[in-house]
C-alpha cells in the first residue's frame, strides 16, 4: 500500500514521540507549551484567553491512563445555557498528539448544559486543555496533564475491510425521565473505526490510511443542540453524552459523516410525558 505523504508524516512524528524525542512534564508550564502558542495564535488571533476559567469550564480526565486510545475525558459547564448566556463552542487541544487540534463542540441556548463527555487518543505525556468559547465571545481554559502514550500509533483492533464494512451503525438514547424544560442527558454512539493513518497493520506491516468521523450533529424536533467537529483523537467507535432540553414529545436525531463523506444517522422519540422512548438506528 502506497503512503500518503501527510500519513509519512504523522507516522514519523508518532515514531519520534515514542523514541523519547520530547515528553512533556507535569512540572512544564502549560501556558508556554509551543504547540499551544502557535494554535493559539492561528484560532484566536490575539484574543486573550483565561487560564483560570475554573468558574465557566472544567475539563476532567485521568492522570494516568490506563488505555492511551481511549481515555475517558469529561467537559463540564460551571453555568446553565440561556438565550442571554451560553457557551457557543468548547475546543479540544492535546498538545502532544501528532494532529493536537482534535476539533470543537458546538452548543446553542436549547442543550441546557455544554457538557461533553467522550474517549480520546493521547499519543504522548500532555496537556490537554478545554476552551470554552461564550456568546460574548470571551474564552476560557481548562488544563490537565495526562500521562499515556501511544494512543495514536497503537495497532487497529481487527482488519481494515472487517472494520470498514461494519462503519457507520449509530445508535442514539436519552437517558432518565423526560421533564419539560429540564435539561436530559443524551448518548450518541457510532461504530467506526477511526483511524488515525499511524497504526501499522500487523499482518502487511503497511500503515492503513486515515478513515474517521468528523461530525456528528445532534438535533431535537429539528433545533441543533451539540455538533462535534473532530478528527482521529477521537477513540475508536466514537461515543459522545451531552444536554438537551426537551420542550414537548419530538425526536432527537444524529446525522454523522466521515472523512469519506459517507454518512450515517439514529433516531429517538423522545416522549414528553416520561413515557418509554423508542431508539432507532442503522443497526448498532
Amino acid at each position: 500500500m502506497v503512503i500518503s505523504r501527510r500519513n509519512s508524516l504523522i507516522a514519523l512524528f508518532a515514531t519520534l514521540a515514542l523514541n523519547g524525542a520530547y515528553a512533556a512534564q507535569p512540572d512544564d508550564d502549560p501556558g508556554k507549551e509551543a504547540h499551544w502558542l502557535d494554535f493559539k495564535e492561528g484560532m484566536f488571533k490575539g484574543r486573550p484567553v483565561d487560564a483560570h476559567g475554573d468558574a465557566v469550564i472544567k475539563l476532567e480526565a485521568p492522570a494516568r491512563a490506563a488505555d492511551a486510545a481511549v481515555v475517558p475525558i469529561s467537559i463540564t459547564a460551571q453555568f446553565p445555557q440561556t438565550p442571554a448566556h451560553f457557551i457557543r463552542k468548547i475546543y479540544l487541544f492535546i498538545d502532544e498528539n501528532p494532529e493536537p487540534y482534535a476539533g470543537f463542540f458546538e452548543f446553542t441556548p436549547e442543550s441546557g448544559l455544554a457538557n461533553i463527555e467522550t474517549r480520546v487518543r493521547v499519543e504522548d505525556y500532555t496537556f490537554m486543555r478545554a476552551i470554552a468559547e461564550t456568546n460574548d465571545g470571551h474564552l476560557y481554559s481548562a488544563v490537565r496533564f495526562i500521562k499515556a502514550s501511544g494512543g495514536c500509533s497503537a495497532p487497529a483492533g481487527k482488519d481494515d475491510a472487517a472494520a470498514e464494512a461494519s462503519a457507520g451503525q449509530v445508535r442514539i438514547t436519552a437517558e432518565g425521565k423526560t421533564v419539560v424544560g429540564q435539561p436530559q442527558l443524551a448518548q450518541v454512539m457510532v461504530r467506526h473505526p477511526n483511524r488515525t493513518g499511524m497504526a501499522m497493520n500487523q499482518v502487511t506491516r503497511n500503515y492503513s490510511s486515515a478513515y474517521f468521523i468528523r461530525k456528528v450533529a445532534v438535533t431535537y424536533d429539528g433545533k441543533p443542540v451539540m455538533t462535534a467537529n473532530v478528527n482521529f483523537s477521537i477513540s475508536e467507535n466514537p461515543n459522545f453524552r451531552f444536554y438537551f432540553v426537551p420542550q414537548g414529545s419530538g425526536e432527537l436525531k444524529a446525522q454523522a459523516e466521515d472523512t469519506k463523506n459517507k454518512q450515517f444517522q439514529g433516531a429517538v422519540a423522545v416522549n414528553a410525558q416520561g413515557g418509554v422512548q423508542r431508539t432507532s438506528s442503522n443497526g448498532l
